[in-house]
Parts: structure tokens; sequence; C-alpha cells
């Protein structure tokens, strides 16, 4: 079996982050308690910890957030619907990043109820996922 990627993350609302993750995002639902729920997304184990500290709100989308590179351009358009028809908050709607180049991808972002930011990226490129060392960008600066 291939390894599985997992990434335990803070919420304030256990039911608002099931309605993100399972009914807007689709993932598969998991194991529950009073304190966590795990969900599956794309294969990979994402656990959604209940807090009552404060989650501090980043400003941008560095440094920190999460998703899914997808490798079919329809499958990236695809979820992008649904998560608008989903009525999903998008932080940075679809957009190209990088075009003419061999990073050049399409990006979206969502927040999900407890301000967590979610990235789901497809790159024209296969290489650019892990390659092209030529090119410094990795983000942008704003």
């Amino acid at each position: 079996m291939p390894a599985l990627f997992h990434l335990a993350f803070p919420v304030h609302d256990l039911a608002a982050a099931k309605q993100f993750y399972v009914n807007g995002l689709g993932c598969d639902l998991g194991r529950e308690s009073s304190t966590a729920v795990t969900f599956g997304l794309a294969g990979h184990q994402l656990v959604a910890h209940l807090t009552l500290d404060e989650i501090d709100r980043q400003k941008g989308i560095y440094p920190r957030h999460f998703g899914l590179v997808l490798t079919l351009e329809e499958e990236w358009q695809a979820l992008a619907d649904r998560a608008a028809k989903q009525d999903l908050t998008f932080y940075q709607h679809p957009r190209l990043r990088f075009p003419g180049t061999r990073i050049e991808h399409r990006t979206f972002f969502l927040e999900d109820p407890s301000g967590n930011l979610l990235e789901f990226k497809y790159y024209r490129h296969e290489s650019a996922i892990f390659g092209e060392r030529d090119y410094t960008s990795v983000g942008e600066s704003t």
C-alpha cells in the first residue's frame, strides 16, 4: 500500500466542519468523537480537532494552507464548480498563475468555517509539481 498523507488541524465547530468537508467538498466521513472528526480527501486523512482556543487568522494565503494538486484540469474545474455550487467561501477565486511559463497553473483558495485555507491547483506541466528548479518563484510575494 502506498503511503497516505495525514493532516490534523483545528476547528471551532465540528458540525460546521462536517458540512464544509463532507457536503461541500465531497470528502468521505470517517470516525467521529465529541472532539474530532476524520475525513478522507482524495484518499488522504484529514482530522479536524475541536479547540476552544482562538485560531489565529492569517492575513493572506501564507504561511499556512493545505490542499490538493489535481493532475487533470477537468477534475480541477469540477471541484471549482462544486465549490461554487455548494456556496463555499472562496478566499481567492479561480485564476491562472505564472501564465506562459513552465510553472503555469490554475488555482483557487477556499476558507473553511474556522478560517483554515485550502488551495487546489492544476499545473499545465507536470514537471512543475516537484521540478522546474530553474524558476525561483515559489508562491507569490503578495
